[in-house]
């Protein structure tokens, strides 16, 4: 059946977007060539800075002193079970070995990469779980120099919660950057002389944009858009606890998706009707973001199965996926389109962004269709290797010239005829092009 919505949205992630390619792609051009003097140039345009960049080891030491010793403790809680999870995800992953055939012994390595560039956001909230999430996750995959950056506010520098987060959890370099100049400053190696191999972390439509056209040039974590939570309830749900965390998205911004799939129509009409309620409550600036979020890009859909629902989700691909149902096993083994999933009212989108474990840094716009979102993983390179005993290249070697020759590679050929006649002079081997 065709899918009914009790409410729906105006507007898509692809509706309203600014085309900021030429001016990102100029200004990536200006900071390569101008190097660290235009990187600060722009960082005293844009933020209003005019400190030093790097970060020194007193700086650091000041933020703390700021900081309440309460602060410290929720953020050194974040951060060991942001450590502990990380950590179960590098024990999964394994190097390997498995002989292919009697000589020939084939395998891969799982290697760190050497520098990673973390950004930070700054502007209306203290980000202080994304400064845990990037940083901490690259040095339990080992990377030896961890780069993060963050916008300085105005004469004050890094806020001194992010600050002393970002020096708890390990990163080697601080700069004070935001912005394009940030992802350039990394990608490029200014100040730090360690250009990056991957780029993470969340930021604005124009760190997206400079994330996107360096990508290839460097790694990135993904492709990054408006925060999104979609909600999947059926009648046992409590449609307050639901409208709360469709709000608990919605906030994030004017564009932030909030979507609910239901299986009871009362349900879906109880949270239509507790959303803007909810909303009217919140803080001036919180409320205009939720406000103009949940009309512009709010759904309600009304699924007449489980099955349905599941297929919408899946459609969906949604950031942040939250199962309010019965039998919440069968939606674990059922869905599979999700950039993290919360199982059970017991849990929630709110938990996992600050400190329950699993990283908050997620695929959106989609991208849940192919990719998950920040680990331990980003940071290793899957590199393979093989060794070959000289009786292995009979076989190998003989198959490996008559495919080079079908395909027309004549010099791929003699690099198994050589080594043949070096060590099995005596020996024919059929080394002609099998017919097509």
């Amino acid at each position: 059946m065709p899918v009914e919505y009790l409410k729906r949205a105006p507007k898509t992630a692809a509706s309203g977007e600014v085309d900021v390619q030429t001016n990102v792609q100029a200004m990536l051009n200006e900071i390569e060539a101008g190097g660290e003097a235009k990187a600060i140039e722009l960082a005293r345009r844009f933020d209003k800075w005019e400190g030093e960049i790097v970060v020194s080891a007193e700086d650091r030491a000041r933020a703390a002193n700021k900081v309440p010793q309460k602060l410290k403790d929720d953020i050194r809680f974040s951060h060991d079970k942001v450590r502990r999870f990380a950590e179960a995800q590098r024990l999964a992953i394994r190097d390997t070995e498995i002989e292919l055939t009697p000589g020939l012994i084939a395998g891969h390595r799982n290697i760190p990469m050497n520098a990673a560039g973390c950004y930070v956001p700054g502007g209306r909230y203290t980000h202080v779980a994304s400064a845990i999430m990037s940083i901490t996750t690259a040095k339990v995959a080992g990377v030896p120099s961890v780069i993060a950056c963050s916008p300085p506010r105005s004469d004050a520098g890094i806020s001194p919660a992010v600050l002393y987060a970002l020096d708890f959890c390990g990163a080697d370099t601080i700069l004070n950057l935001g912005g394009v100049q940030a992802i350039a400053a990394l990608a490029f190696g200014l100040f730090t002389g360690h250009p990056a191999d991957i780029l993470v972390g969340p930021g604005n439509q124009f760190v997206a944009e400079a994330k996107r056209i360096l990508y290839g040039r460097v790694g990135i974590d993904m492709f990054a858009g408006p925060s999104e939570i979609m909600v999947i309830a059926d009648e046992t749900a409590d449609p307050e606890i639901v409208a709360a965390d469709l709000v608990g998205q919605a906030e994030h911004g004017y564009n932030s998706p909030a979507w609910l799939i239901t299986l009871s129509r009362t349900l879906g009409e109880k949270v239509s009707e507790l959303v803007p309620q909810m909303i009217r409550t919140l803080p001036e600036l919180n409320a205009r973001n939720a406000e103009a979020a949940w009309r512009d890009y709010g759904e309600i859909v009304f699924a007449d199965s489980r099955e349905e629902a599941a297929a919408i989700s899946d459609k969906y691909a949604s950031e942040h996926l939250e199962v309010h149902c019965a039998d919440l096993d069968w939606w674990l083994a059922n869905l599979r389109n999700y950039g993290s999933l919360f199982l059970g009212e017991e849990t929630t989108v709110a938990y996992g962004d600050k400190t329950s474990g699993p990283n908050h840094i997620l695929p959106t716009k989609g991208a849940a269709r192919y990719t998950g979102g920040l680990s331990v993983g980003k940071f290793l390179k899957t590199v393979t290797w093989q060794r070959m005993t000289r009786e292995a290249n009979k076989s190998i070697g003989t198959v490996a010239a008559r495919l080079s020759r079908l395909e027309g590679m004549e010099a791929h050929a003699r690099t198994s005829d050589i080594r043949l006649a070096k060590w099995f002079p005596g020996d024919n081997f059929d080394l002609t092009a099998t017919d097509n």
